[in-house]
């Protein structure tokens, strides 16, 4: 089996599971500690939670805080409907290719959501008109689907001259690049080797959210619960390990890319060739059955499009968004490739797609 779906998620770094066992049991049998208690044990635990706390913040631009969540998800939805904007009805503006978590969610908002477009390459034009207004303004930092890197800084700059609040979705981006200033990012710690169950929202100083979950008052009175210190320390190690390997992986990554595009040669590309992460390919071919390549070669696993969409059968929105027909969109697959991918999976990988997809011809 050759593992090539990086965006759904990533294998679990073996330094994030050492992490995570101490907390989980323990050599002693007492890494158990609830990390809100008072005793000693409680104590122990707290300290792996702030450890772990100070260890995901160093992927954030400085000047804020790390709320622990459950996922990127809840990170979102406590982002938007959470903040002063959205709850007093102002107008908001989303890119339109966002993942399901912010489109779903700002549609359920009581003000008007206006989708700002992008181009043939899925990119946003950090010039296009924010409605009048405007108080919250999401744009993600990467693309799920298609691996473009939108315009942040710009887009930034241009809601805090409307006076908008602006929020990343920086699922795909984070602990693969720096992260770009906003003032509220989402992440996931199982998109970069870290376990799933557990993601933080951070929120830049001096802004002020209202919680979703209401009850112990825990993750300063914004989510309630009893945090995992287990989910917490591992997704401290992910997030240490990939800023200590950020420019190791990136240049393994390159090199992947760069021969992806050699052995797929005769395919299309999907997203701008430029402005992207090269560990997400997003390609097509004509007439391509995807659904029967999948399971042609099904010793690879890859994608037709995100994970949270594979199920309905439709095509995808996003490609539909950037101008690709429903055949063109059908006939796409996404390969997502990483630090733990060697060159000879992905050529072997390669070469099983493509005999399967010979094989329709």
């Amino acid at each position: 089996m050759i593992y090539l779906d990086y965006q759904a998620t990533t294998p679990l770094a073996p330094e994030a599971r050492e992490a995570m066992l101490r907390w989980l049991d323990g050599p002693d049998g007492t890494g158990f500690g609830n990390p809100h208690s008072a005793h000693r044990l409680g104590r122990r635990a707290e300290a792996a939670v702030e450890l772990a706390r100070d260890q995901v913040a160093a992927l954030f631009p400085p000047g804020g805080r790390v709320i622990f969540t459950g996922s990127a998800t809840e990170a979102i939805n406590l982002a938007l409907r959470g903040s002063e904007p959205a709850r007093a009805g102002k107008p908001l503006a989303i890119g339109a290719i966002e993942h399901s978590a912010v489109l779903d969610t700002a549609l359920d908002l009581p003000g008007e959501t206006t989708l700002l477009p992008v181009d043939r390459e899925a990119l946003l034009d950090p010039q296009a008109p924010l409605p009048e207004g405007v108080g919250l303004v999401s744009v993600m930092q990467v693309n799920n689907e298609v691996g473009t890197v939108q315009p942040i800084a710009e887009l930034y700059a241009r809601s805090k001259a409307a006076g908008a609040l602006f929020v990343c979705d920086a699922v795909q981006a984070a602990g693969k690049m720096p992260l770009a200033e906003a003032d509220m990012i989402a992440v996931s710690a199982h998109k970069f080797h870290g376990p799933k169950g557990i993601g933080a929202l951070w929120i830049r100083d001096g802004i002020a959210l209202h919680p979703l979950i209401t009850g112990g008052g825990q993750e300063q009175g914004l989510r309630s619960g009893t945090l995992s210190p287990a989910l917490c320390a591992g997704m401290g190690a992910a997030a240490q390990l990939a800023l200590a390997r950020m420019e190791q992986d990136a240049a393994h990554v390159a090199l992947l890319w760069d021969r992806a595009l050699e052995l797929f040669s005769g395919w299309r590309l999907n997203g701008s060739a430029d402005r992207r992460y090269k560990g997400n390919l997003n390609i097509r071919r004509e007439g391509l059955d995807v659904g029967r390549l999948m399971s042609d070669a099904r010793e690879v696993m890859f994608s037709a499009g995100s994970a949270c969409a594979s199920e309905s059968g439709k095509p995808s929105r996003i490609l539909s968004a950037i101008g690709l027909t429903q055949a063109e969109a059908r006939g796409s697959i996404r390969l997502g490739f990483g630090r733990y991918t060697t060159l000879s999976e992905l050529e072997q990988a390669a070469d099983m797609i493509k005999d399967a997809a010979a094989q329709q011809e």
